[in-house]
């Protein structure tokens, strides 16, 4: 079997950029949230998700035949697979122990202010903190502890970052990672119409505004909720030095 490198972020953390990113590598084939129909059809939700039911109709939703599937592709090339962590919705994931995973973190106040433009009166489940801090666990109870990185630290400085982040697990660094053609790429998931229209807009990782974030104030309880679990995580992330 090739690599499988399995990204578990949040919604809203510039995971899509970081899935371009590798796009654009010979080495990898990408793959777009392969366990977001698997989750629609199965997790109890208050929210409705945009194109829920086209999602499911795109998509794989036995969870059998979805690590099937990635396992048997893995056995030619290597994959990147970009998901959600809350998209994993088993306590004991055991699938995920011989997989490289990389933990995708941001400041729950950024990662909400974003989330609820698209979705208003988002919950814990639906930002995945709470669950990349379960995964996180359970991995490392496994010895296998997933690398930690941070969307903050990458966007101080993307080249040298992303330097780090292939040095940890294992593969060299590419120049082309940097930079993509402008307007998505083939294997966007068909939510991208709703989620990615900001990322379509770039040809590479574009350094955010250093500017206060509010968030509406009913939704100060979730981001209360949500950073012991940001901060537990960032305890054990890669810094960009």
């Amino acid at each position: 079997m090739k690599g499988i490198i399995n990204l578990l972020s949040g919604p809203r953390n510039i995971s899509t950029a970081l899935m371009y990113s590798f796009a654009q590598r010979d080495d990898f084939e990408v793959w777009d949230e392969p366990f977001y129909g698997y989750y629609l059809s199965k997790a109890s939700m208050s929210i409705v998700h945009p194109s829920h039911e086209e999602v499911i109709a795109s998509m794989e939703c036995n969870l059998s035949k979805i690590i099937a599937q990635i396992e048997t592709n893995a056995k030619q090339r290597s994959l990147f697979l970009k998901g959600m962590a809350h998209h994993i919705l088993e306590d004991k994931p055991d699938f995920l122990l011989p997989w490289k995973n990389v933990i995708l973190i941001r400041h729950p106040k950024k990662l909400i202010a974003s989330f609820a433009k698209v979705i208003p009166n988002p919950t814990l489940q639906d930002i995945g903190i709470k669950k990349a801090s379960d995964l996180f666990h359970y991995l490392e109870t496994h010895n296998k502890a997933p690398l930690v990185i941070d969307s903050d630290e990458l966007m101080k400085d993307p080249e040298n970052y992303l330097r780090l982040v292939c040095e940890a697990i294992q593969i060299p660094f590419d120049d082309c990672m940097l930079h993509w053609q402008k307007g998505g790429i083939s294997q966007d998931g068909v939510w991208a119409k709703h989620w990615y229209r900001n990322v379509h807009q770039t040809t590479g990782f574009q350094l955010q505004q250093d500017r206060p974030i509010d968030i509406p104030m009913h939704l100060g309880p979730l981001l209360a909720e949500a950073m012991p679990y940001y901060e537990t995580l960032q305890q054990y992330m890669i810094k960009n030095s």
